[in-house]
C-alpha cells in the first residue's frame, strides 16, 4: 500500500513540493551563511518525494542552536513552504482518493516550519526502537 500511495503522491504532489524545497535550498546556498539550511532543505525534499513509510521525530540532543536556526529558517523559507503544504493538502482533500495524500501534506507542515533538530526515519525503524521516543541513526563517517 505504501508503494501505491508513494507513486500517486509523487505524481500529484511530491514532485512539486520537492521543487519547492529545492528552490528553498537554492536560496540558502546563495546566501552562503545558510548553507546548512540548504542541506536540510534537500533532505526534506527527498522526504517530500516519498513520505509514506517515513516519519519525523525530534532529536533528543537538539539544543538552542537548532531553535535559533529554526527561527532563521522560518523567516527565509519555512512559512511559504508550510503554506504550500496547506494549500496542496486542502486541494488534495477535495477528492476521496486524495484524502490520504492531503493528510500526508498536513503531516509535512511541522517539519517545513521547524526542520532543525528533527530526524527523518522509516516507520519500521521507529517500531524496532520500541517505545518510539528515539531512534539511533547510524553515523555516516
Amino acid at each position: 500500500m505504501r508503494l501505491l500511495l508513494n507513486i500517486i503522491w509523487f505524481v500529484l504532489a511530491g514532485v512539486w513540493m520537492a521543487i519547492g524545497y529545492a528552490f528553498a535550498a537554492l536560496i540558502c546556498f546563495i546566501l552562503i551563511i545558510t548553507i546548512p539550511f540548504g542541506i536540510a532543505a534537500l533532505r526534506i525534499a527527498v522526504f517530500a518525494l516519498w513520505p509514506f513509510g517515513k516519519t519525523v521525530i525530534k532529536r533528543p540532543d537538539a539544543g538552542i542552536a537548532s531553535g535559533i536556526g529554526n527561527v532563521i529558517w522560518f523567516v527565509l523559507c519555512g512559512w511559504w513552504l508550510a503554506l504550500a503544504h496547506l494549500i496542496t493538502g486542502t486541494l488534495l482533500c477535495l477528492t476521496i482518493i486524495g484524502i490520504p495524500l492531503g493528510l500526508a501534506n498536513y503531516k509535512l507542515i511541522p517539519v517545513s516550519l521547524l526542520p532543525l533538530g528533527r530526524v527523518i526515519v522509516s516507520v519500521d525503524q521507529l517500531h524496532a526502537a520500541g517505545d518510539g521516543s528515539y531512534v539511533t541513526i547510524p553515523d555516516r563517517r
